[in-house]
């Protein structure tokens, strides 16, 4: 995954008073799983139909393969999409509807009958060519759009929200199904979805999009654990996110803190005055009786919930903030509610967002 194959360039995309992209920049790299996450209303949708051809952008320029296709017809592009209400033609079998791309392109017959079985196998409906799109589940349905899709070995696959429409179990499942096929086929899929842990199970990388712009581009692992944005940190997993005001630093890079009456630890370059705001995801944050790391933060015990297998519990502070914890828990060795506790973590798991000035 070294070279480009996708580059959106400053795209700007305005529908009335709206403005559904912001001068959007992308670089997609040559058979990656790359996952466009935020909530409705974020632009995604929009940056895969000015990809697709679909929409036309105000300004920027889209590249494909090298060339800017930013006025080319969709049909002229080498890109296909998989839509979430499968697109499926009702009065066709499943062999015709996946034949169908190759059959605009002329393709002889026996090339036709060998890639349609070629592409069945690899979504696992072998024999499946005779029966009608009435005749076959939800999950069967979206395989044979993803094999139309596919057959035609596009340079890019632009998928848009296809697994919306799933039950949650067909849905995990049709993820690893997903990541199978892109890893085997080696082509580029562009994923759009506002579930995070459809983005994070399946992407070689993941742009958090809100109001016309990306927020952060990186690995999953770069999303989740160190969140470059307060959206950012509050739209991928459980954070909490507050304002704390630097008193100190030492040589060795840590930061000490003021917040809630008390004092906190971070890592990271700041001045001694300065106001920022951090992320602490609720699975770092932890409650005991005395103090460590540093660390000289009180909180009381307010709720306790279980939720099978996870405990969240919130922390009243003295300032009126909550704190979240969550982990796995159960049983009855449970801190009581109302009790005293003093509140850490590791230093290195607060995350700077964002610089506020000085207080």
């Amino acid at each position: 995954m070294t070279n480009s194959i996708l580059t959106l360039n400053q795209v700007s995309k305005r529908f009335g008073a709206v403005e559904a992209l912001k001068e959007l920049s992308l670089d997609v790299k040559q058979g990656e799983f790359l996952t466009l996450l935020g909530p409705s209303g974020c632009g995604k949708t929009t940056t895969l139909r000015i990809i697709a051809g679909l929409e036309l952008p105000d300004s920027g320029s889209v590249t494909l393969q090298g060339k800017d296709v930013t006025n080319w017809e969709p049909n002229k592009r080498n890109v296909n999409t998989v839509f979430q209400n499968y697109a499926l033609f009702p009065h066709m079998d499943v062999f015709h509807n996946v034949a169908y791309g190759l059959k605009l392109k002329k393709e002889k017959k026996p090339v036709i009958k060998q890639k349609v079985e070629e592409i069945l196998n690899l979504v696992q409906l072998p024999g499946y060519e005779k029966r009608m799109p009435s005749q076959l589940s939800g999950g069967q349905r979206q395989r044979v759009a993803i094999a139309r899709a596919l057959v035609n070995n596009p340079s890019v696959l632009l998928l848009d929200e296809p697994l919306g429409a799933l039950d949650l179990q067909l849905r995990r499942q049709m993820q690893t199904e997903l990541k199978r096929l892109q890893q085997h086929l080696g082509n580029t899929f562009i994923y759009i979805t506002h579930d995070q842990e459809e983005a994070l199970n399946m992407s070689d990388r993941v742009g958090v999009m809100n109001a016309g712009a990306l927020e952060q581009l990186g690995t999953p692992d770069d999303i989740y654990e160190r969140p470059a944005t307060p959206f950012a940190a509050r739209f991928i997993g459980q954070s909490n996110i507050f304002d704390a005001v630097v008193t100190g630093k030492d040589g060795g890079g840590t930061l000490t803190l003021s917040y809630a009456g008390g004092t906190i630890k971070a890592k990271g370059e700041a001045q001694p005055g300065e106001v920022l705001t951090l992320s602490v995801r609720t699975e770092r944050v932890r409650y005991e009786q005395e103090d460590r790391y540093g660390f000289q933060l009180n909180g009381i015990v307010k709720s306790h919930h279980y939720t099978g297998g996870l405990l969240r519990t919130s922390l009243l502070l003295s300032n009126g903030d909550e704190l979240t914890v969550s982990g796995m828990g159960g049983g009855d060795n449970r801190i009581p509610t109302g009790a005293t506790v003093s509140i850490q973590w590791d230093p290195a798991c607060s995350i700077i967002v964002e610089r506020r000035g000085t207080a």
